[in-house]
Parts: structure tokens; C-alpha cells; sequence
């Protein structure tokens, strides 16, 4: 836990830059979605939603990136990151496991990365929780 606490901007710097590697999504829609999923979409309405969700996942790595030089958003942005990550896992395990062989790198980054930014958030609710403590 320590390790994680002391390396956060780190750790947020290097999953914020991969996460931002989905902008592939918003330049190829149908390239990425074969290299994440191993399946296609076709028709405008797929552009569109392939593009959008590029453009969202891409934000979340920006998020990332702004919190790990910004220490005053990180546990909101780790929340948001956590909730987004924790999802696209869900959602995938639970109604898209014909998609685990191409996705599955995917799905074990977003699960550890949502491991560490959980322990972090832990660590650092316990840490407050404690200062208030003594401070009362």
C-alpha cells in the first residue's frame, strides 16, 4: 500500500498515457474495434458511437495525466477513472465473453489499474479518517 501511495503520479502518469492511446478509436473506428474486440460494427450510427466512446476513454487517460500533476483532483478523478474501468470489466465479463481473447489484455489492464487506484483511495480515506481522529 505504501508503494502505491508514494508512487500515485506514476502510476496515474503511465495507465493516463496508455488509457489516451485509445484516441486510435476516434482516427479508425473500425481498425480499433477489431484490435480491441476482434469484431466490427458498420453504418454511421457505429461511427458515431465507436468515435464518442474513443473520445470519452482517451478523456479518462487526460483525467489521469491532470490528476497525477494536480494532487488536490486526484481522489475525484481516481473515482471517476475506477468507476469508468471497473464497468468496461463488468460489462465485458458479464455479456461479452466471445470478446475475452482480443480483449483480454484490455480487461486485465483496466482490472489492475482499478486495483491500485482502489488501494490508493483506501489508504488515502484511512490516512484522513486518522488526522481527523487526532484532531478531534
Amino acid at each position: 500500500m505504501h508503494f502505491i501511495v508514494k508512487h500515485i503520479k506514476w502510476i496515474m502518469l503511465v495507465s493516463g498515457l496508455l488509457t489516451c492511446t485509445m484516441f486510435y478509436a476516434v482516427l479508425a473506428p473500425q481498425a480499433a474495434l477489431d484490435s480491441t474486440f476482434g469484431a466490427s460494427l458498420s453504418g454511421s450510427l457505429a461511427e458515431i458511437v465507436v468515435r464518442s466512446w474513443g473520445v470519452l476513454v482517451t478523456l479518462i487517460g487526460v483525467m489521469l495525466i491532470y490528476g497525477a500533476l494536480q494532487p488536490v483532483h486526484r481522489t475525484f478523478i481516481l473515482v471517476i477513472t475506477t468507476v469508468s474501468k471497473v464497468s468496461f470489466v463488468g460489462l465485458v465479463l458479464s455479456i461479452g465473453n466471445q470478446f475475452l481473447d482480443k480483449a483480454g489484455v484490455t480487461i486485465i489492464f483496466d482490472f489492475l489499474v482499478s486495483i491500485i487506484f482502489i488501494v490508493y483511495l483506501v489508504a488515502v480515506y484511512q490516512k484522513s479518517s486518522l488526522a481527523a481522529e487526532q484532531a478531534a
